[in-house]
């Protein structure tokens, strides 16, 4: 059997990995067309900030780059983690309020190019888009906000996320080579696969991770429209002027 932590070449085939995951214990994977490749760039955006210093300082440590925004950076910096901030990358600064943040080519090209796509990586050269590997990205607290006595219709839209959903879906669409993260609870499978394979995830944790996205997703467009079907045009005050 292949060696514990170590990925192994397995003939035409590709490479053996050990995924970290508990219902995987014990098994390899084969990835038919070796088709994983190093986490060597992160973007880090969350709310829940439970764990994130941890978390960036380890990836540091692996010598990941981490791109990070607003509030999740300055946790990150206090950590005394090097941040970069998006705008380096997207040349953009946060705009409107903190509305438009990430939506830029150059975050979502370097999330969605299809690594082993010649006309994709060119297009990535030729903008000089970076490729992202990692994303770690959970939501504005909408159900909590909504759940407050007496919030207004205006104060619920404003924590409505955009940005952080749109990260997450292209990055879930993505997993064949893009690994993300919606739950703190999986930063620890996180760092012992990378560090049992050389700085890199299985597939199939990536697939058990964008299931999971898909489903925080879902749930979350969910609670909006519940929200909003209870709202009555005729007596809301945010229609009145």
């Amino acid at each position: 059997m292949a060696q514990s932590g170590r990925a192994q070449r397995s003939g035409r085939w590709g490479r053996r990995f050990k995924s970290s995951r508990p219902d995987h214990l014990n098994v390899y994977f084969v990835l038919v067309g070796d088709k994983m490749s190093k986490i060597e760039r992160a973007i880090i955006s969350v709310t829940d900030k439970s764990g994130i210093k941890e978390f960036a300082k380890a990836l540091s440590e692996m010598g990941v780059e981490i791109i990070s925004t607003g509030g999740t950076a300055r946790v990150i910096r206090e950590a005394g983690v090097e941040v970069k901030d998006v705008s380096d990358i997207t040349g953009f600064p946060e705009m409107m309020d903190g509305r438009v943040k990430t939506l830029h080519p150059k975050v979502h090209g370097g999330i969605l190019a299809i690594r082993d796509n010649e006309t994709h990586v060119a297009q990535m050269k030729e903008h000089g888009i970076p490729r992202i590997d990692l994303v770690v990205v959970n939501l504005y607290a909408f159900e909590k906000t909504v759940a407050k006595e007496g919030v207004s219709l205006a104060e619920a839209i404003e924590n409505i996320d955009i940005g952080g959903p749109t990260l997450l879906r292209s990055s879930a669409k993505n997993f064949r080579y893009v690994t993300v993260v919606v739950d703190p609870s999986d930063y620890e499978l996180i760092l012992k696969e990378m560090k049992e394979n050389n700085g890199e995830t299985t597939l199939e944790t990536r697939f058990y991770l964008a299931k999971k996205v898909f489903a925080t997703t879902s749930n979350y467009d969910k609670a909006i429209t519940e929200y909003l079907n209870k709202i009555d045009p005729s007596s809301d005050s945010y229609f009145k002027g």
